[in-house]
């Protein structure tokens, strides 16, 4: 579910959402190239199917929600801007209090977000909360291009933004190097049949040591200050004695479980508590 007030259109294309991750999206195109122009809104799938969205008509149905907020603000609205952790964290956990714009995809960069801030530029949020950058890792983007673009992703939003706490969160851990036993055992536990092919994070992912997503925070955490917006330190809070994600608060060695969803909610309020406008 997209945000806290939509109840229509995704809900009307995946009927099993009860269920964790029960979309499955396919975002195989290159998000540095993607075309700005945006398309018709896909076909109404049958009611029960479960139905896979391309990154365009994901980028589709983002607008009419941000144009929906746009159109009829919320008294205070919070938007989440990032990649598929943004995406499936469960409305039912999202902080009370306020409306929330979630403008996810999976399979998000640094470079694509880049490209789509404009969806939401009219809006009027209280808040925005950025988490950006484990694709670029997973797919091998220089360190320099994914902090360059994460210092655009900033000016962006002051520029469009500038009565908005913009708030830089920290990349999280991954499981290390038992990812893909990890990942295996999960879609065993989630799949009666035709069990899927890894895919390429569950490879690639494990060859960066956690220990230069720890630089990487340092560098985002400089970079938030130069810049003057607010960081949020998540990555500690989901560390095991290895410095690895821990079990409990992942799924599968990338993706956050309810648990995991927890923590981070924990951390919001007593960021926003701590920090009060």
């Amino acid at each position: 579910m997209l945000s806290a007030t939509t109840g229509g259109l995704l809900a009307l294309a995946i009927l099993p959402m009860q269920q964790e991750h029960s979309l499955t999206v396919s975002s195989q195109v290159n998000a540095s190239t993607l075309e700005r122009s945006l398309p018709q809104a896909a076909p109404e799938p049958e009611p029960g199917v479960r139905y896979q969205f391309t990154y365009q008509q994901w980028l589709a149905q983002l607008q009419r929600e941000a144009e929906r907020f746009a159109e009829k603000p919320p008294k205070r609205l919070i938007v989440l801007a990032g990649d598929s952790l943004s995406l499936w964290f469960p409305y039912d956990l999202l902080p009370r209090g306020v409306t929330w714009l979630n403008q996810g995809i999976s399979g998000e960069t640094s470079a694509g977000l880049l490209q789509r801030l404009d969806l939401f530029d009219d809006t009027k949020p209280e808040t925005i909360l950025v988490m950006v950058g484990i694709n670029d890792i997973i797919r091998g983007v220089r360190d320099a291009t994914l902090l360059a673009n994460q210092v655009e992703i900033i000016r962006h939003l002051k520029r469009s933004h500038p009565r908005s706490r913009i708030v830089v969160q920290s990349l999280l851990p991954h499981g290390g190097p038992q990812i893909t036993q990890r990942y295996t055992k999960s879609a065993e536990q989630t799949t009666t049949a035709n069990p899927p092919s890894l895919p390429v994070w569950v490879d690639r992912l494990p060859k960066v040591p956690n220990r230069h997503i720890r630089w990487l925070n340092r560098e985002l955490a400089a970079i938030a200050k130069e810049e003057q917006v607010e960081y949020l330190d998540l990555h500690s809070f989901f560390t095991d004695i290895r410095g690895d994600l821990r079990d409990d608060l992942s799924t599968d060695g990338l993706h956050l479980s309810p648990k995991g969803y927890q923590v981070w909610r924990s951390q919001l309020q007593k960021f926003s508590q701590d920090r009060p406008n």
